[in-house]
């Protein structure tokens, strides 16, 4: 146990402290222990969230940085999470704000801090192309992971099987995504459907962009690889681990924006969330201990594909902040708890196989 804290000590004394903020920006900006506990609660949860969502993110981070040097190693889980936590995290959620509600970032900032009536009303005003945009890209996220031909590791079984048996077929995520993006826009009046349509379409192309961003540098790499070049030791790795970490977290941040509209609120749970994957990271490489749980991302995914379908649905009808991420919690509990139990019935039926120590 004492050798687990140690990859945790830091995150666990920066989540206290985050939610020691939370508690009195509650109390600051609504006066009373209801609203102060509300906003709490929709920090724990984003950060829960967020910590959920980036099993994978932790899983890939690691299979990269054990290629690459101590001295980069080092500067990526130090340098490279900063821009992470204040970059994607903080900056980012603005910049969204901002654009979506079409004022500027410092008007967004003042406007959080000391109007935030007025605030969540402008937001609030812009929450059709958000829904589009965020739910596009979280919907296309999920999809992606089920519909890949070379998958052979299944949670759900019999859903998942069906679902790959489709993966051959050219662009069905993306028609998918369409039609129900369609389908939601069909509840909407003209105005509003035509702005959430053209998000949706944003949001796939952002998907698009950024996955074929990823696809460019990793094929660089291979050809310096193949070519018996060292590569992810420098600067090229520390470049390819942000990129990968910006497309990680990107789906993150947008699903922020189903709990709350409030950026300060988005800004302490996903901070939460980014130290937590550093220390995931970090127990990786050292140990590899989380890969043993074979199921942890299908249940992420799946947790992404609802939180994407109730982001887009939520453009016509309310759903509580706290159902939502409830959700994603639930999916990745079951997920972890098959995990577990399938790890059991493998040491059960071949107790020489068990590795020591797990």
């Amino acid at each position: 146990m004492q050798t687990l804290l140690r990859y945790y000590t830091f995150s666990l004394a920066f989540t206290a402290v985050c939610f020691a903020l939370a508690a009195y920006y509650g109390w600051v900006s609504t006066g009373t222990i209801g609203g102060m506990l509300s906003v709490l609660w929709i920090v724990i949860v984003l950060s829960i969230l967020e910590v959920s969502l980036s099993f994978d993110n932790a899983v890939v981070n690691a299979t990269v940085l054990r290629e690459m040097d101590p001295v980069w190693q080092q500067r990526f889980l130090t340098i490279g999470i900063l821009i992470a936590v204040f970059g994607m995290r903080i900056v980012f959620p603005i910049a969204i704000v901002s654009i979506a509600a079409q004022i500027g970032p410092w008007d967004a900032i003042q406007l959080s801090l000391g109007d935030p009536e007025e605030y969540e009303r402008i937001v609030s005003g812009a929450h059709i192309g958000i829904a589009g945009f965020g739910g596009a890209f979280l919907v296309m996220v999920g999809l992606t992971f089920f519909f890949d031909e070379e998958k052979e590791v299944h949670w759900i079984h019999s859903l998942e099987q069906t679902i790959n048996k489709f993966s051959s077929v050219p662009a069905v995520e993306i028609g998918l995504v369409l039609a129900l993006v369609y389908g939601v826009s069909t509840l909407l009046t003209p105005d509003d459907a035509l702005t959430f349509l053209t998000a949706g379409l944003l949001g796939l192309i952002t998907f698009i962009g950024v996955h074929a961003l990823g696809a460019i540098i990793e094929q660089r790499e291979a050809r310096k690889k193949a070519a018996g070049e060292i590569v992810r030791s420098g600067l090229g790795g520390f470049l390819y681990l942000e990129v990968l970490d910006a497309s990680f977290s990107f789906d993150g941040v947008i699903g922020a924006f189903a709990l709350s509209n409030n950026m300060i609120v988005i800004a302490i749970g996903l901070s939460v969330g980014a130290m937590f994957v550093r220390s995931m990271t970090i127990h990786l490489v050292r140990t590899g201990t989380l890969a043993q749980y074979r199921y942890l991302e299908h249940g992420a995914f799946w947790a992404i594909i609802v939180l994407g379908i109730i982001m887009l649905v939520s453009a016509r009808y309310h759903i509580p902040e706290t159902i939502t991420g409830l959700i994603g919690a639930v999916l990745i509990g079951l997920s972890l708890w098959w995990s577990i139990r399938h790890n059991r019935a493998e040491r059960a039926a071949n107790p020489a196989a068990a590795e020591p120590g797990t």
